[in-house]
């Protein structure tokens, strides 16, 4: 089954939104094909997505921010995609469990709440993957400005103020850490993650092969939006900090990863990235300990692009 998410037909305009809105089902069959380009886009290979053998679950595993597009992009079931000029501003993700490549997954969720601030208007988006045999995958929380050009807006701190800062502190006198486990003490790096930017995966990461143009795959639609050039969407630089938690945490991150990240910066085609981690602390209860982290992106001048937060339970192994 081709998933068919250009047959919307209303303007994507804040005044055309209702709360709530709901979408979906919708099916995604996350195939060899999906895991392929995702790899491309996302300039990521491991072994656990090519072989069952190297897979922590026993079976071959998608990345976990597989389905992220499928999440945000969920209301083009609805709404023309070719008629979005919005401008992603935070994004939260919470990983229930693997996603098995092969499977059919269901995609659903709603527009839950929007609100105007400094006469923008913003969108939540709510919505949850589901695997073919009802077990919950993923959880994401989107909020997006969809009242206003991109161009005006984009690095202009349009993602709200932090309820905590990120400091992009860490000590420099311990070597990072590859490894989740207790006892880490706080501002201690994990080992970070380079990524370069191209134009050709920002097309592929975007929908451009399903006739989506938008500021992320065309440089008419970037100079409408008021934009000098396109931009990569910030879901990208969501993925590179997916892969570095992913590599951190190991298998945990599947089964207890979260996420809160705000975009802060553009990312232009051509830039090469570092996504950067930092422990500030742990939490406890009786069943679990969880690695409490700020996470951020540096572009090359050494400016964040975005900022956020991370936790997932330490493996019992490690504990």
């Amino acid at each position: 089954m081709t998933t068919k998410w250009w047959t919307g037909d209303k303007e994507a305009l804040y005044e055309n939104i209702e709360i709530p809105e709901p979408f979906g089902p919708v099916e995604v069959h996350v195939d060899d094909d999906k895991v392929k380009t995702y790899a491309f886009a996302q300039d990521y290979y491991r072994p656990w997505l090519l072989e069952d053998e190297s897979s922590p679950f026993g079976r071959r595993v998608a990345h976990p921010l597989i389905l992220a597009n499928d999440l945000l992009f969920l209301f083009y079931s609805k709404y023309d995609g070719n008629t979005a000029q919005g401008l992603h501003t935070e994004e939260q993700l919470w990983f229930h469990n693997p996603i098995f490549v092969g499977e059919r997954v269901t995609v659903e969720g709603a527009y839950v709440e929007r609100y105007e601030r400094r006469g923008k208007g913003y969108v939540v988006m709510e919505a949850e993957a589901r695997g073919e045999d009802g077990r919950l995958l993923v959880r994401h929380r989107g909020v997006e400005i969809m009242r206003i050009a991109a161009g005006s807006v984009v690095g202009r701190g349009t993602a709200g103020t932090p309820e905590r800062k990120v400091t992009g502190e860490y000590r420099e006198d311990v070597a990072p850490v590859q490894r989740a486990r207790v006892g880490l003490e706080p501002r201690t790096a994990i080992t970070p993650l380079k990524k370069r930017v191209t134009q050709e995966q920002m097309f592929v990461f975007s929908w451009g092969g399903r006739h989506f143009k938008n500021i992320h795959t065309d440089l008419d639609a970037a100079h409408a939006s008021g934009l000098e050039a396109t931009v990569a969407q910030a879901q990208q630089q969501v993925g590179y900090l997916t892969e570095m938690l992913t590599d951190f945490f190991g298998a945990s991150w599947f089964t207890s990863g979260w996420e809160k990240i705000k975009f802060v910066r553009p990312v232009y085609a051509g830039e090469t990235l570092t996504a950067c981690g930092a422990i500030v602390g742990e939490s406890r209860t009786d069943d679990e300990v969880r690695l409490e982290l700020e996470v951020w992106v540096e572009n090359e001048a050494g400016d964040m692009t975005a900022v956020g937060w991370a936790s997932a339970s330490v493996e019992e192994e490690n504990a």
